[in-house]
């Protein structure tokens, strides 16, 4: 038997989302604790992977990895041209 140690956390909800809430809960047949701790776990996830995405593109900022604006930007509107430029490259 898994015995997590957990917190209560309280928290007011705007209306129409607790009522979503509250759906998904009975077609799922699961608490509402159960579906906001999924909802807070997947968003916790999401939130660390994007500080690791941003701590690597800082690292490659310091380390010179970089592509100029310009040629970005010459890219990027070449995509709907005839002849479209190649990804520009650090």
């Amino acid at each position: 038997m898994n015995t997590m140690t957990t917190k209560v956390l309280t928290a007011h909800i705007p209306l129409p989302l607790a009522e979503q809430v509250d759906q998904i809960a009975a077609r799922l047949e699961r608490s509402r604790g159960w579906i906001v701790k999924q909802a807070l776990s997947a968003w916790v996830g999401q939130e660390e992977e994007r500080r690791r995405l941003t701590l690597e593109a800082l690292a490659d900022v310091d380390a010179g990895n970089i592509i100029d604006h310009q040629d970005v930007t010459d890219w990027a509107n070449s995509l709907g041209t005839e002849t479209p430029l190649p990804v520009p490259h650090s």
